[in-house]
């Protein structure tokens, strides 16, 4: 017979999920919706769909590192798993009020970190290599792709002329990559709903998986359509190819982290991306023959740059984005912290 904190347990995780699938579908299918490829509805189809398929097939690696490879499983206790993932929800919930896609990732990796430091079991090894992957791949997804928008985005765009060509093939080939993302979102996040349940023994590796993957999809149906709004059309105005280059990175980068087992966060990395290349066409569009040539740009052409400049990126909401970046993993950890140290300190963990 299961007991009551068991399913308060499950209940939890399931809350935990939906949060998470309302955050990951933007920054999934967010510049497919934007683009006008698809609906919202068929995106959140989608996005449960190869949510689960991730889930499976590659999230059992991240599901393993965050559930032992911060803190030992056997701190992992019924009520230290409900704890963590209360708190990771609430703290992803607020993302979803704000209509920003929450770096789920992260919320979920500060809250195990408050435990682990508030017990004093922490592997800070593990930390600072999670923590210097995930540095290293916002950063890089940011310039790859302020980079194309800034010198090849036109050169590219010409070059599929996907607009003119009307090609079915091609807008395919953008939705495949929506797929794509939705199932690098559940190799990497399905891992935040369930960790500390599986970590615990209480859920088995594919039911814990499967119950992460559910929650997620029933998310994206539910509260999907504020964060792909959000994604798709505020930041930036996304067309077909933008939707194409960005994925693309951002699909190439998230595949490799979640390969190794690293908690990867889907929402920095494709708003990075989604960022990086919105700026890179706001400024200053230079061809790169220009700066190649020994005199540099003419006169002519800083005018004609000067005045194509594109009302594409909005540092305002931007702002908003990386500050509930910043603020989610944080309330998360601190909260997290301060629960287990006063537990500890009244001998409630026993």
């Amino acid at each position: 017979m299961l007991s009551g904190l068991f399913v308060l347990g499950i209940t939890v995780a399931v809350f935990v999920g939906i949060n998470i699938g309302g955050s990951s579908t933007g920054v999934a299918f967010g510049p497919v919706t934007g683009s006008g490829l698809l609906s919202m509805r068929q995106a959140s189809g989608l996005m449960a769909i190869f949510v689960l398929l991730g889930g499976f097939t590659v999230g059992t690696n991240v599901v393993e590192t965050l559930g032992s490879g911060f803190v030992p499983a056997e701190y992992f206790t019924l009520s230290a798993s409900i704890g963590i993932l209360l708190f990771i929800g609430l703290a992803i919930l607020l993302g979803n009020v704000l209509k920003v896609s929450t770096s789920t990732s992260q919320t979920a990796v500060a809250a195990v970190v408050g435990m682990g430091a508030a017990l004093g079991v922490l592997n800070w090894r593990t930390v600072g290599v999670v923590v210097l992957w995930w540095l290293l791949s916002t950063i890089l997804a940011f310039w790859i792709c302020a980079f194309i928008g800034r010198y090849l985005y036109d050169a590219v765009v010409e070059r599929l002329d996907l607009e003119s060509r009307n090609s079915r093939l091609a807008e395919l080939a953008v939705i495949g990559i929506g797929c794509y993302m939705a199932f690098s979102a559940g190799a990497s996040n399905v891992a935040n709903a369930v960790a500390p349940l599986v970590g615990s023994n209480q859920l088995g590796m594919l039911p814990g998986v499967a119950v992460g993957g559910l929650a997620i999809g029933v998310g994206a149906f539910a509260l999907g359509h504020r964060t792909m709004e959000t994604v798709g059309e505020d930041i930036t105005d996304l067309s077909l190819e933008a939707s194409l280059l960005a994925e693309s990175i951002a699909a190439s980068i998230l595949t490799g982290l979640s390969w190794a087992g690293i908690p990867a966060s889907l929402a920095v990395v494709l708003t990075a991306c989604v960022i990086g290349l919105g700026w890179g066409r706001a400024s200053r569009r230079v061809p790169l023959r220009s700066i190649a040539r020994p005199d540099g740009t003419t006169a002519s052409e800083r005018s004609v740059q000067a005045a194509d400049r594109l009302d594409l990126f909005d540092p305002s909401v931007t702002k908003r984005i990386v500050t509930t970046w910043i603020a989610s993993p944080t309330v998360a950890g601190v909260i997290a912290f301060a629960a287990f140290e006063a537990a500890q300190r009244l001998n409630l963990l026993a």
